[in-house]
């Protein structure tokens, strides 16, 4: 049956977009479709289809200045940070850049006996469902390389970026991608199980929820589909005793709160030495009362709504059970607060473990911190979660940093920065957080799958 999907505005409330899903038969269309055109795509040679992406990249930063106010009305983004072209335009220039060589059979033979080597195979149809929070940069970790290798794909974007997917699709078709070969659909989650559980996909990107991913895996059960999660964070911060308080405190401030505290990558707790433990909750404090809350669309904001008021309402929820429990919230609410998809940031002193805003993800701009007394003790709390996708130190200590970063359970560890996404390097997790891994050579590895030639040549 066609439903209908809502793109609900957390600027007002009103609907800002709504599209028809496709039912069961036009949705294994489109699928059928990809699947018709994958060889002839992957018989393109490398330098075409790279040139072709990067052409649907350009493109789609042409239409920057309609993207970043319609971000701002779907999911709440100040219009003052300029959309995410900067990003997406990195992370396709460099899986462009490295295409070859990462794709490049591996030779281990050449005699006159024998040639034997290893090629890289595009999965054949590969199926994007991307979050909303970054709409752009996430769909474009896998699109870009998925295409590159010779994959099609076809994008499943999230509601309340309902636009985004139709802009990516549209942008790379006016560069001159077949529609068949990069499309994006509508689908209610029943058909997208529906499709998944019939193999109508041969490789699926999934990065959300950890339900959604639980869902992901029910779905593909007993086909063998090989899929990529990426799902929740709890992501910590460590400030050891002789770390650049002034930078660390920017920093980590920063990703606390940017975006809404809506960020993959963001930090959400906090351990501060007892030596700076004081210094730092003062200046962590002045930091965030420079934020301006309000509408995303005036140039003066900051800090935009939350997405959805379901999300602002979780990160009350758990700011209200910490103070109850004994956490100290050091920020009064903003007059711009209005209990609905509107937030104040909060930053809360006296958490514990027991809490769950230092446990469960929180997606929203509230953060607690923690004194520790020695690294030990920070490793421990940090390893504390059943998340594992990044972690922050520092300290101007590379050794120290890279000895720590070993004992750590997460996917990127970061030194003396945080919440970026390096496209040379494999972005990754841990535990709940998923499995897999997008960008760098890894990238491609996961988009491919090996293919082994064992040939003996007839010799006289």
């Amino acid at each position: 049956m066609t439903q209908t999907l809502q793109c609900i505005s957390p600027i007002d409330g009103s609907i800002y977009a709504e599209r028809p899903t496709l039912d069961e038969a036009a949705a294994s269309s489109a699928a059928a479709s990809a699947r018709n055109a994958q060889a002839d795509w992957a018989a393109r040679p490398l330098s075409e289809r790279v040139a072709l992406v990067l052409a649907g990249v350009a493109r789609l930063g042409e239409m920057n200045d309609e993207i970043v106010p319609e971000l701002a009305h779907m999911m709440g983004r100040p219009v003052r940070y300029g959309g995410e072209f900067g990003g997406v335009e990195e992370r396709a220039s460099h899986m462009a850049r490295i295409a070859k060589e990462a794709l490049a059979p591996l030779e281990i033979e050449g005699s006159e006996r024998f040639r034997r080597v290893i090629k890289r195979e595009p999965h054949g149809v590969v199926f994007v469902v991307a979050p909303w929070n970054y709409p752009y940069m996430t769909a474009i970790n896998t699109v870009a390389p998925a295409l590159i290798a010779g994959n099609t794909v076809i994008l499943k974007h999230a509601t309340q970026t309902l636009l985004a997917g139709e802009r990516l699709a549209r942008a790379f078709h006016e560069a001159g991608v077949p529609e068949a070969v990069f499309a994006n659909v509508f689908l209610d989650h029943d058909t997208t199980s529906k499709l998944i559980g019939a193999r109508a996909f041969d490789f699926v990107n999934f990065t959300g929820s950890v339900g959604g991913g639980k869902a992901m895996e029910r779905a593909a059960a007993g086909t063998f589909t090989p899929l990529g999660l990426e799902l929740g964070g709890k992501d910590p911060g460590y400030v050891m005793e002789d770390a650049d308080l002034d930078a660390a405190v920017a920093t980590l401030m920063d990703g606390a709160m940017f975006n809404s505290g809506q960020c993959c990558c963001g930090i959400e707790r906090i351990y501060v030495h007892e030596s700076l433990f004081d210094a730092f909750v003062g200046k962590a404090v002045e930091t965030a009362k420079a934020l301006k809350l309000g509408n995303p669309l005036d140039p003066g904001t900051s800090l935009g709504p939350m997405a959805h008021r379901r999300f602002a309402d979780e990160v009350r929820a758990q700011i209200s059970e910490a103070v109850a429990a004994g956490a100290t919230a050091l920020l009064d609410p903003l007059p711009e607060d209005d209990g609905g998809t509107y937030l104040s940031p909060q930053i809360l002193t006296g958490v514990t473990h027991d809490m769950r805003v230092m446990r469960d993800e929180s997606f929203g701009p509230v953060v607690g911190i923690m004194p520790v007394s020695d690294d030990d003790e920070a490793i421990r709390l940090m390893n504390d979660s059943i998340f594992g996708l990044t972690a922050s130190l520092w300290t101007p200590d590379v050794e120290r940093a890279e000895h720590l970063g070993a004992r750590i359970e997460t996917g990127t560890v970061f030194l003396n920065r945080a919440d970026y996404l390096d496209p040379g390097l494999c972005w990754t997790g841990c535990k709940m957080t998923g499995r897999g891994g997008a960008l760098s050579v890894i990238g491609y590895q996961n988009l491919t799958r090996p293919k082994s030639y064992h040939l003996k040549k007839v010799t006289s």
